[in-house]
């Protein structure tokens, strides 16, 4: 459950939003129907995006020192549409055919549905977790003990997947197809934010590249996914908003319900 703080002032009786301004660290959506949008206009907030990190694919000579035959495996698990992408694009550098038979597991129905730009899209073959998260995963995965999976990573990730399959003795390989480089984000911390977001544990690393001495002090802090909180935490902030939950299932979900509570009933209406 996320740690609601209402305003304290006397005779305050409306009990605002404490959350004025909130910042992204992802890409700033293609279009303007992201309800990321739908959430801003609703609390009134001042919502800026500017991503932490960019994605550096491997290239094929990289990917080869590896030495991962494509062809010995079953299974591909997919937990990001970079994941996607930089498969397909090593396999045709490799002018590497994936088989037909080849089975996939993603993290959500919308990586899932992304494969259509690569495959031809068979329900029988595509298999994605239910609520989003990397629980529904593995309970898809588990169902599926047999198969040999590849595991899509970037260099030096934490997995929590990759946990699971050790843990469950489910055959697989970590495949290191990207790596994730810090962006330059001095300007954009210049600016006083009430709240912050974080996806991944690198982006986490990448504030404190950059601001070695940083101090949350009233900052609320967000982040997605449990090695992401784990990063959180691991670095001595409060984590205030987290997601996935049961009740709250995306990172936008847990943000309403978090600021429908600061505000009460009347105003999240």
């Amino acid at each position: 459950m996320a740690k609601v703080v209402r305003s304290q002032k006397k005779g305050d009786e409306k009990k605002e939003p404490r959350v004025g301004s909130i910042l992204i660290t992802q890409p700033r959506p293609e279009t303007e129907k992201s309800p990321y949008f739908d959430l801003a206009k609703k609390y009134s907030l001042k919502l800026d995006f500017h991503a932490f990190i960019r994605v550096e694919g491997l290239t094929g000579k990289e990917f080869r020192k590896q030495r991962i035959d494509i062809s010995e495996y079953t299974a591909i698990i997919f937990a990001s549409r970079n994941a996607v992408d930089h498969f397909f694009r090593i396999c045709e550098e490799m002018k590497y055919k994936v088989s037909q038979d080849m089975k996939y597991f993603c993290i959500t129905e919308a990586v899932a549905l992304y494969l259509q730009k690569f495959i031809l899209y068979r329900k029988r073959k595509v298999f994605f977790s239910a609520d989003g998260s990397s629980a529904g995963l593995m309970e898809v995965i588990g169902k599926h003990k047999t198969e040999k999976y590849i595991l899509p990573v970037s260099d030096g990730a934490k997995n929590d997947i990759a946990q699971y399959l050790i843990k469950h003795n489910i055959k697989y390989t970590d495949a290191t197809l990207y790596r994730m480089v810090s962006n330059d984000i001095s300007v954009v911390m210049q600016e006083n934010y009430d709240m912050i977001v974080f996806f991944t544990p690198f982006s986490v690393q990448t504030l404190f590249e950059h601001n070695p001495d940083f101090k949350q002090n009233n900052m609320i802090i967000g982040a997605f996914g449990p090695t992401t909180s784990k990063a959180v935490e691991d670095s001595g902030l409060r984590l205030d908003v987290k997601a996935p939950a049961p009740n709250a299932p995306s990172m936008v979900s847990a943000l309403e319900l978090y600021l429908a509570q600061l505000a009460g009933p009347e105003e999240a209406e």
